[in-house]
């Protein structure tokens, strides 16, 4: 049985006391251990564990998360959880893990298919995993992502790439460029819906407010005429979630528009500047 005392039920894990942690895909863990009724005569297993995991985060935020808590959500002891997971770290990443499966992945068999609508087709899932999630982008920038269906995505990523003409040596920064934009989009969401929750007011009311607030002064179309029309375009462009969506298109299709452009740019094997 793993043990779940000491640094373990803080999170640190055995891995703690025998040097760095790096990533739970690398050490080797076993497989899951088949469902067993605990003390509390209780059936559990790792995918429950990670199931009540994502919903706890999905209602409560990362921060408000513990494994104590997630024990009383699933009526079992610490211990018991611990049967199944070694540490919090490890639990994080297999539920980091889990949320890719949201992800719908192309055809990648469909040779025909157009590279440029199944990026965006990528690009849009993951998105709506992101948003769905607020607290993932988070771990991901605090954990390796070598779960299988991580890799798959990623496989998927490059497979759509590899038929755009994109030369190789520029491929993974045209990735990069596309979805880093993704990740940030979804970061600053995120962290937008927090800020929304923790002031106790909806998006629209706490948009409407700052916008007040910026726009107050008598001088400030005249100081920053510029900000002063796209402020206005704001405010008359609909709902927040309306503004969000059509800036995330608009990006989107910048970012795709960019990668084409670069196939036939002057410093790629076969062309010739114009």
């Amino acid at each position: 049985m793993r043990q779940g005392g000491g640094t373990d039920m803080a999170g640190g894990g055995k891995g703690a006391a025998s040097g760095p942690r790096t990533s739970v895909w690398m050490a080797g863990k076993p497989a899951p251990a088949p469902r067993r009724v605990d003390d509390q005569g209780t059936g559990l297993d790792r995918q429950r564990i990670v199931a009540a995991t994502i919903r706890l985060l999905d209602a409560e935020g990362i921060e408000k998360f513990s494994m104590r808590r997630l024990a009383a959500e699933l009526g079992v002891t610490a211990m018991s959880v611990y049967w199944y997971v070694d540490n919090k770290d490890d639990l994080l990443e297999y539920v980091l893990d889990e949320i890719w499966a949201e992800v719908a992945l192309p055809d990648l068999s469909d040779e025909g298919a157009d590279w440029r609508a199944q990026l965006r087709s990528l690009a849009e899932a993951y998105r709506r995993c992101l948003a769905g999630h607020p607290w993932a982008p988070r771990l991901l920038g605090r954990y390796l992502n070598l779960g299988p269906r991580s890799m798959a995505f990623s496989n998927a990523t490059l497979a759509v790439m590899n038929r755009s003409g994109v030369p190789q040596d520029r491929l993974t920064g045209a990735l990069a460029a596309l979805f880093h934009f993704v990740y940030g989009f979804c970061t600053i969401e995120g962290l937008y819906k927090e800020r929304c929750r923790d002031a106790g007011v909806d998006e629209e009311e706490y948009f409407l407010n700052v916008m007040k607030v910026v726009s107050a002064g008598s001088d400030w179309a005249a100081t920053y005429p510029a900000a002063a029309e796209v402020t206005e375009s704001w405010t008359e462009a609909g709902s927040i979630q309306e503004m969000r969506e059509r800036d995330f298109s608009v990006a989107l299709d910048t970012a795709i528009a960019g990668i084409e452009a670069m196939r036939n740019h002057p410093g790629n094997p076969g062309t010739t500047a114009p």
